[in-house]
């Protein structure tokens, strides 16, 4: 019993740990997000560099994604945690000295750097689950998720009165932002070092070891961890793996080029940040109802409900002309996305052995960034030759090859057993 309750305490400990440092590296990346595709432009003297540094933020992201895990896995999640925010915190005081030097090479060497430490940050919601006995592993999920909202709100605020806190210390006044980013990674690194004790991989395995004492001795499966090629050979996994990069890529090819199509239609800016508003609200904002419905109903039937709302979506979009409308499409997307993203990682976490979670995982954040990265990239490119029409056409078409693929597990009954 005191194990138990030491046990529960760790985790929530933990939960809250790391749900503050996720809040204030959603704050930072938000609010220096805001004003990078600009100042890009001013650096280099062209648009055609505006999207650069967040293609070079989603590189850094997949390369550093399966070494940050391997390092989780060998060092513990504290250490890997801790040193993803160091990376970022190096990262955007680059950002503040290439504006300062009016460097866009700096600058580019900054965005890669913020890249490598969201690579980190991501797995948090994983990290948080390993803490967590198995029934309330996707709520933890779904908590350290919701932070984003926090990010999405309080990062656009700082953008302002920072800039105008710099330019009163006689610094460019673009460089606020980014200075506040750094100081909000500064104080992640600081909670993630102080309060992130006992390390949760400590706490995971000794979760993972009660719970398989539980079970029968002859129903028990081996512990040591698998190869990664073993471990992505398994449904299960393909099947969390596929929602997580599906459902990112759908939502990348419809989110970057909204703003464009209502550009298109004449409307004014303030309506398109109300649009990614209620886009951010539909990510982030119902992440806790997201993990009740998981723990409720069950990993597969919410990634079933998820590829139904991001079909919704690509449905509505293209004939979606007013500002209510268009909020309505968009905020259906976020939602979508959230559910695919939400069942693909509790499904994943729950496949997983304590001794394999940070090399797989890692894996599957590489795999998601690459996708967030193309999405980007090719939007822009299926816009021009047939307007949001064909970007809905493609999202539509991946959305029915998610949706086969998971009722081909649900109906075929092709769930393997979780893994203790």
């Amino acid at each position: 019993m005191n194990n138990s309750l030491s046990l529960a305490a760790a985790g929530q400990r933990i939960t809250g740990a790391l749900f503050a440092s996720q809040s204030l590296f959603s704050a930072a990346t938000i609010a220096s997000f805001t004003l990078t595709p600009i100042i890009a432009v001013q650096l280099a003297g062209g648009e055609e560099a505006a999207g650069v540094p967040v293609t070079l933020t989603w590189l850094g992201r997949a390369a550093v994604a399966y070494p940050i895990g391997w390092l989780m896995d060998r060092l513990g999640r504290r250490n890997g945690l801790s040193i993803g925010y160091f990376i970022g915190t190096i990262g955007m005081g680059l950002s503040v000295m290439a504006i300062m030097q009016a460097s866009y090479l700096w600058f580019l060497l900054g965005a890669l750097l913020v890249g490598a430490a969201r690579a980190s940050a991501e797995q948090s919601r994983f990290v948080a689950a390993e803490a967590q006995p198995s029934a309330q592993r996707a709520r933890a999920m779904g908590l350290i998720v919701f932070a984003g909202t926090i990010g999405a709100i309080g990062g656009p605020l700082l953008v302002a009165p920072s800039e105008h806190w710099a330019a009163g210390f006689g610094l460019v006044g673009a460089t606020g932002p980014f200075i506040a980013a750094t100081v909000m990674l500064l104080l992640g690194l600081i909670v993630t070092l102080i309060f992130l004790r006992p390390d949760p991989l400590t706490v995971g395995r000794q979760i993972s070891q009660d719970e398989e004492a539980a079970i029968p001795v002859a129903e028990r499966v081996p512990r040591a961890a698998r190869p990664l090629r073993e471990i992505f050979g398994h449904f299960n996994v393909q099947l969390a793996v596929t929602a997580m990069v599906i459902g990112q890529l759908v939502m990348t090819l419809l989110m970057v080029i909204t703003p464009v199509h209502m550009d298109h239609l004449h409307h004014p800016t303030t309506a398109v940040s109300g649009v990614i508003m209620a886009h951010t609200l539909g990510m982030f904002g119902l992440s806790g109802l997201t993990g009740w419905l998981l723990d409720r109903y069950g990993r597969l039937p919410i990634i079933l409900a998820g590829t139904a709302i991001l079909i919704t979506s690509a449905l509505m979009t293209p004939g979606a002309v007013s500002v209510p409308m268009l909020a309505a499409a968009l905020f259906l997307l976020g939602l979508g996305w959230n559910f695919c993203f939400l069942a693909g990682s509790a499904m994943l976490a729950e496949e997983l052995r304590s001794a394999e979670r940070g090399r797989a995982q890692g894996v599957n954040e590489m795999f998601v960034a690459v996708a967030s990265g193309g999405g980007s990239l090719t939007t822009g490119a299926i816009f021009v030759q047939g307007g949001i029409t064909a970007v809905s056409v493609v999202s539509l078409a991946l959305m029915i090859a998610l949706g086969m693929m998971a009722l081909w597990g649900f109906f075929l009954n092709k769930k393997l057993p979780a893994v203790p």
